[in-house]
Order: C-alpha cells, then sequence, then structure tokens
C-alpha cells in the first residue's frame, strides 16, 4: 500500500510507539525539574536553621545557681555553663503556653530555662532567658492538713 502525502511534506506520521516514548521523555523532565526544585528548597531550609542565629549560643537546661550578674545552667549531658546578664538581657517567664515579661529575680533554681546568648570573649552574655517551672513542680500539690483532734 502506498502512502501519499498532500500538502506540506514535512509532517510526519506518529505511530502508537513514538506517542509513547514522547510521553515518558516528557514525564521523566518533568519529574527530575520537580526533584530538583525540591532538592533546591530543602537546601535553603537546612541553610537558613544553620544560620538563623548566626553566632548566638542556645543553653537549654536546668537552673543550678543564680548570682547577682549570672545564671548556672546544668544541661542535659551534664555539664554546668555559666552565662552572665547584660543590662539588655529579656526575661521571659513561660506559663500556659505564653510568654510573660519577668524578671530576674522571678528566675530560681530548678527553673527550666532556654539562653539565647552571646560569645564574648571567653563568657556567654545572655541576650533573652525563658523559663518556666519544671511539670512535677507544677503538679506537686501540698497534702492536706489534718485535722486536730
Amino acid at each position: 500500500m502506498e502512502q501519499r502525502h498532500h500538502g506540506n511534506r514535512n509532517h510526519k506520521i506518529i505511530t502508537g510507539n513514538e506517542a509513547g516514548t514522547r510521553r515518558r521523555w516528557f514525564l521523566g523532565e518533568t519529574l527530575m525539574k520537580l526533584r530538583l526544585t525540591l532538592l533546591g528548597l530543602l537546601f535553603a531550609v537546612v541553610v537558613g536553621a544553620v544560620f538563623a542565629h548566626g553566632n548566638k549560643v542556645h543553653v537549654k537546661g536546668t537552673v543550678e545557681k543564680i548570682g547577682a550578674d549570672s545564671v548556672a545552667v546544668k544541661t542535659a549531658d551534664g555539664k554546668t555553663v555559666e552565662v552572665k546578664f547584660a543590662a539588655s538581657t529579656v526575661f521571659l517567664s513561660r506559663s500556659n503556653n505564653e510568654d510573660k515579661p519577668a524578671k530576674a529575680s522571678d528566675l530560681a533554681a530548678g527553673d527550666l530555662v532556654v539562653i539565647h546568648a552571646t560569645p564574648k570573649d571567653k563568657i556567654l552574655e545572655a541576650n533573652e532567658i525563658k523559663f518556666s517551672v519544671p511539670a512535677a513542680a507544677k503538679m506537686a500539690v501540698p497534702a492536706p492538713a489534718k485535722p486536730k483532734s
């Protein structure tokens, strides 16, 4: 059987296999672009998280001791870290999922703290101290007094 081409001879007859190949190529290229975009976004998020605080240091733990110008915090790995107060240090008390302004005098031994500090020479200077009373201390209810007989 003879094929006749009418008009433009540059037209190509596409068979079923060629159409499938083109579709797979298009899908493969689209998936590759999507993968590269997602990889780029993941990289941006990770880099942003790493550099989010600049040279700030986080100190998390339990208050061991409070001095006039510093606080000693026992971290989860058992080390004690001393952080100095600055005139600009902000104190926040966390209660019922809400941060409220506080003072250094509100801080007590046994409180849980998260401190954002800036390293200066060989000391840490607190920019912000968030603290809360541990859950066990909140739950402790004094026993009712026994009636006198």
